[in-house]
């Protein structure tokens, strides 16, 4: 009787495909020690995900060991849902207390760092994710706002690293007074930054925040060589903030850096604001078009006109 081939099992075709992989890994890696290959600088990934399941009681337990400590933040609201903070549906926790007086502030509620109950109240890591439990499995991240969330830089830190206990990626929304360079862990922890560029002259930023730009410049060209630049926004008031030189200014430092930042235009709305602003006419449309083309021949490649 004549034998047949012998059809090779399951297990080897595995083992060979296996030995495959490693040599394939193998090469790759000799090749990036080859002298004059330089390294691609890696642009980070912003279109945010949760990276595991954020509903399980054990996620809450271990997201509650970053609040073992009585340390707690002054928190003035929390939105369990929102399309309009950052990429996808996100969680966005708004801390009390902001170091700029805009003249356009929407959120002036926000603004002092003492206010009690009912514009804000003290809350810890676990209880603010503990009421965020049944809207947790429909968010894909976190964002952390203000007022100004720097300013509690240590209780922000807790709640970026609760929100990555339970899987979600966490954006600080900051108006860039806070000097991050010295938040090392803080900025590793995050996985990105969203960033006002109110004004690019000093003076002209001064009048309209009654304070000086440059700690948000040190910090724009900072979080950018980082990798940690997520969205820079400005918003667009003829007359009263140069705009052009916003755009210019921004697209030097993302060139330099590398760094693949969204930039939000906005238009500027005279709804909700101070007495003074509110016959202030927002931009027309041609202007807000002429800056973003000027955004694009410049360089910056994501340009969102609001």
């Amino acid at each position: 009787m004549e034998k047949t081939a012998e059809t090779p099992s399951r297990g080897a075709k595995e083992s060979e495909k296996a030995e495959e992989k490693t040599a394939e890994t193998q090469s790759r890696r000799e090749e990036s020690k080859e002298p004059g290959k330089e390294k691609t600088p890696r642009i980070p990934d912003f279109s945010f995900a949760p990276t595991s399941s954020p509903t399980s009681s054990a996620s809450l337990r271990l997201c509650g060991s970053y609040s073992s400590s009585p340390l707690t933040g002054l928190v003035a609201k929390i939105l369990p849902l929102s399309a309009v903070d950052g990429p996808g549906n996100r969680a966005v926790i708004f801390l009390q207390g902001c170091d700029f007086d805009c003249a356009y502030c929407h959120n002036p509620e926000t603004r002092d760092p003492n206010a009690g109950e009912p514009l804000a109240r003290r809350m810890g890591v676990l209880q603010i994710f503990d009421s965020l439990r049944p809207y947790l499995p429909f968010v894909s991240g976190l964002t952390v706002s203000g007022g100004e969330c720097g300013l509690q830089a240590d209780f922000l830190y807790a709640l970026i690293e609760g929100a990555t206990a339970l899987g979600l990626p966490t954006l600080v929304d900051t108006n860039g007074s806070t000097d991050y360079s010295r938040l090392g862990a803080l900025v590793d922890a995050a996985q990105g930054f969203m960033l006002d560029l109110k004004a690019w002259d000093p003076e002209l930023h001064r009048a309209l925040t009654g304070a000086d730009n440059a700690a948000v410049l040190a910090n724009l060209r900072f979080l950018a060589e980082r990798g940690k630049l997520a969205e820079v926004r400005t918003v667009v008031l003829p007359g009263l903030v140069d705009a052009e030189a916003c755009v210019r200014g921004l697209a030097a430092i993302l060139r330099d850096s590398g760094c693949d930042a969204l930039y939000k235009l906005i238009r500027f709305r005279p709804q909700g604001v101070r007495r003074r602003f509110r016959d202030l006419a927002p931009p027309d449309d041609a202007l807000m078009q002429a800056l973003a083309e000027l955004a694009r021949a410049e360089g910056i490649r994501r340009v969102v006109v609001v």
